[in-house]
Order: C-alpha cells, then sequence, then structure tokens
C-alpha cells in the first residue's frame, strides 16, 4: 500500500510539474492573429507541448459537463479514467509491466484493452453523442487558443519543443543545414 502511495505521489509531482502557469496561458496580451498559416501551425505545435497538461485539464472539464446529467456515465468514466491512470499513465512500462496470473502482458495490448474499455463504456451508456460533440468542441477551443497565442514570449527548453531533435544538433548530420551535400558537389561545378 505504501509502494502505491509513493507511486501516487511521484506521478502528481510529476505531473504538477509539467502543467504551466493559468496566468500565461490566459495572458490576453499574447494573443493576437497569426501572419500566416504556416505560422499558425508552428504556433500550433509548439503551444500544445508548452501547455500539454493546461490543454488536458480543459478537455477533461468540458467533458465532465457533458456528464454531469448523466451520473451513471460520469461514474462509469471516472473508473475508466482510473484505469487508464494506473494501468498506463502512472507506470513506467519498462519497469512495471502489467502481470496477470504469471504472465506479462505487452504495452500495446493494455492499450488496446483500454480503448476497448472505453468505447465500451460509451456505448453500454448510451452517451458517445455527448461525449463526441464534447471532444469536438473541446478540440476546436484548443486548436483555436494554440492558433491565436504567439509563441515570442514562451521559454521553452529545445528538447520540449516540437523540433527539439532539430534544435538540438547532436547528430553529426543536423550540424550543418546543408546536410552531406555539400561535400559530395565539390567537383561537380569544376
Amino acid at each position: 500500500m505504501s509502494t502505491l502511495i509513493s507511486g501516487l505521489k511521484e506521478t502528481a509531482r510529476s505531473v504538477t510539474a509539467i502543467r504551466r502557469p493559468w496566468r500565461d496561458f490566459l495572458d490576453i496580451t499574447a494573443f493576437d492573429f497569426p501572419f500566416s498559416f504556416s505560422d499558425a501551425t508552428t504556433r500550433i505545435a509548439q503551444n500544445l507541448t508548452h501547455f500539454r497538461l493546461n490543454y488536458t485539464i480543459i478537455l477533461l472539464l468540458i467533458l465532465f459537463l457533458s456528464l454531469i446529467f448523466h451520473p451513471l456515465s460520469l461514474l462509469t468514466f471516472l473508473v475508466i479514467l482510473l484505469a487508464w491512470f494506473f494501468l498506463y499513465f502512472a507506470r513506467d512500462s519498462q519497469e512495471q509491466p502489467v502481470v496477470i496470473f504469471g504472465f506479462t502482458i505487452n504495452d500495446w495490448l493494455v492499450i488496446g484493452a483500454l480503448i476497448g474499455l472505453t468505447v465500451a463504456g460509451l456505448v453500454l451508456t448510451g452517451v458517445w453523442v455527448n461525449v463526441l460533440v464534447a471532444v469536438a468542441i473541446g478540440c476546436s477551443l484548443v486548436v483555436l487558443h494554440a492558433a491565436l497565442r504567439s509563441t515570442d514570449d514562451l521559454l521553452m527548453d529545445d528538447l520540449e519543443s516540437p523540433y527539439g531533435h532539430v534544435l538540438a544538433g547532436g547528430d553529426e548530420e543536423l550540424d550543418s543545414p546543408r546536410g552531406d551535400y555539400t561535400d559530395a558537389c565539390q567537383g561537380c561545378l569544376n
């Protein structure tokens, strides 16, 4: 029991470490229209990475509000959410595999079972339309916020950025913006 509690505390610490302050998230002075479609997609990618937990909280709140008048469905989804949390999000898949009756269960099988459980919960409780509309509304609000919020004031770690693998540069082929083409064409121009 103490390992479960310490695991919950560790997970809570790691989750709260990636949540960004709401005052940064809702900073009205940081909102403006993107200059182009390319600028909008870059903003969306960077904001989704930077504010991922804030966006998740908003989506879950919208989903909760859509189910508030369906208490059985709400209870079902809380149980399913707990199953997702304990079987997938709160455990390290390498160090703590799921073991049932002495058999180690593959992570893909766990994910498939959880998705099946979620779909069954949607169908059996009869609120799949409510959930679908709530998710569509939530995703629309998230994408709208991510596109309109400027990323100029965000301090992002290079590895946190969606372009982190390009910015990190650790690989030899990423050291030059031209890649390996300059050496191959040295004799081509003569």
